[in-house]
Parts: C-alpha cells; sequence; structure tokens
C-alpha cells in the first residue's frame, strides 16, 4: 500500500464471529475491537460491516443452523443484532470509543434522498469520533431490498463513505486458484489486477452453514470497489493483527489493485 490510509472499512463474517454452534467467539471479537480501536488511536477513519445477528441469534434461540425460512430468520436477527451491538458496545467502550448501529437495505442506497442522508450519518459519526457498525436490516429485508450477503453491502458502503480501502475478514488466507479445502496443492493469489467473469465463475458458494457469503460473493464486492477506486483485500481473519501488515505494507492475503480513472 503506497500511500497512507485515513479512512477504511472492515467487514467480518459469521465464521470469524462464531462457533460452529452458533455461540459468539469472544476472543475474536475482542480481538478485532483492539485492533480497530487502535487504528482509530492512530487517526484512521473505520467502519465496521458486521455479519453474524442470524447466526448468533439462532444459537441463542437454540436453532440448529440458519434458519431456512424468511420469518424465521427475521426473528433470529433480532435478537442476534441485540446481543451482536451489547458486546460491540462494551468491548470497544474498553478504549473509550461508543459506537452507532446502522441497518441498511438496498432500497435506502438506491433512493437518492435516503442515501444521502446516510452519507451525512456517516460523516458526523466520524466527526463525533464514533465507530460507525453496519449490518443488513435483515429484520425487514425481503429480497426484493436485500444485498443478500455483507460482502457485498460492505463494497456499497465503502464507495458511500469514500474509503481507501475495503478489508473483508474470512476464515482462509485469501483467494485460491482452487478449493484449499478439497486440494491441499492450491496456492494462494496474492494480488489481482483484474477480476475476471472466469474467476468469479470458479469461487464456491457459502462457506459456512451460519453464513450467507463465500469467495463468489466477496469477489463480486471486490470489483465493485476496485472499479469504484477502492484498494480491497481479502485476508484470514485470525489473527485479528492481520490487518496490521496490509497498513504496514506487508504481504497478506490477496490484493485487489483499484482501478483508477
Amino acid at each position: 500500500m503506497s500511500q497512507q490510509k485515513r479512512r477504511i472499512v472492515v467487514k467480518v463474517g459469521t465464521s470469524t464471529l462464531t462457533y460452529a454452534n452458533g455461540k459468539s467467539n469472544l476472543r475474536h471479537m475482542s480481538e478485532l475491537v483492539k485492533v480497530l480501536s487502535d487504528l482509530m488511536n492512530s487517526g484512521i477513519e473505520t467502519v465496521l460491516v458486521t455479519s453474524g445477528a442470524i447466526g448468533v441469534g439462532a444459537g441463542k434461540l437454540g436453532m440448529k443452523g440458519r434458519p431456512s425460512d424468511t420469518l424465521s430468520r427475521q426473528a433470529a436477527a433480532t435478537v442476534g443484532q441485540c446481543e451482536l451491538m451489547t458486546m460491540y458496545d462494551r468491548m470497544f467502550s474498553e478504549y473509550g470509543y461508543p459506537v452507532g448501529q446502522l441497518l441498511i437495505t438496498k432500497s435506502d442506497v438506491d433512493d437518492d434522498e435516503r442515501r444521502h442522508n446516510l452519507i451525512n450519518a456517516f460523516a458526523k459519526l466520524f466527526e463525533l469520533n464514533v465507530v460507525p457498525i453496519v449490518n443488513e436490516n435483515d429484520c425487514v429485508a425481503v429480497e426484493e431490498i436485500v444485498y443478500g450477503d455483507n460482502d457485498c453491502l460492505s463494497a456499497i458502503v465503502a464507495k458511500l463513505v469514500g474509503a481507501d480501502t475495503l478489508i473483508i475478514l474470512t476464515d482462509i488466507d485469501g483467494l485460491f486458484d482452487d478449493n484449499p479445502a478439497v486440494n491441499p496443492q492450491a496456492h494462494l493469489i496474492t494480488s489481482v489486477e483484474q477480476i475476471t467473469d472466469e474467476m468469479e465463475s470458479h469461487a464456491g458458494g457459502a462457506g459456512t452453514h451460519l453464513g450467507t457469503g463465500g469467495m463468489v460473493t466477496k469477489l463480486h464486492a471486490a470489483r465493485i470497489a476496485t472499479e469504484s477506486g477502492i484498494d480491497t483485500y481479502i485476508i484470514n481473519g485470525t489473527p485479528a493483527a492481520n490487518i496490521y501488515k496490509i497498513l504496514d505494507n506487508e504481504p497478506i492475503g490477496t490484493y485487489f489493485k483499484a482501478v483508477k480513472p
């Protein structure tokens, strides 16, 4: 990374935030919060796009895996979102940072007035040294107004706030030339100049039974962000300190170069 970053968006997925049983992975959460707070201390404005509400809610409600019907997903989201924000608020407060919750749907971004209001809300939160925490509004979401995954949402948010960099945290080391879970000889692709349709077609589906994303949605997000002039990284979110390597110009994960106009 050739220039100092002033505003970044970090997206964290369900697989990083929860155990397989749906319970919150408090160690991973606390490590991530510490790193993001440290970035704020250094003067980098930081937005956290977090998944996990449905996964956490399903775990708390005793559901087995991600609910398949809309009403159950919405119910799990209402419970899980409260749980997530309570934990984030408590953890960030240890480092002196308040958090602000923004629940967004596609229609909020597509509508000119609501999009303008969102941009203004982010700007005020930055001014007040608040950490914006974003999730899709799963409680009211139906197919017509959702992005469907927070990877895509994170790229849209990065565009909205004029971020320098989008960092997508996942449970593998980045983009591989084959599925590393199946092929142990798969190689990590460290840098991508251009995301092709063929590259997206080779990506798999959702990575865990509690999440909605997979590598294909991350590639789609990287395409949205890079075509908007935003450097994008897909890296292993464990440990969260991997984020420092990006800021220190050390090789980590897969780097997607921003397309400059």
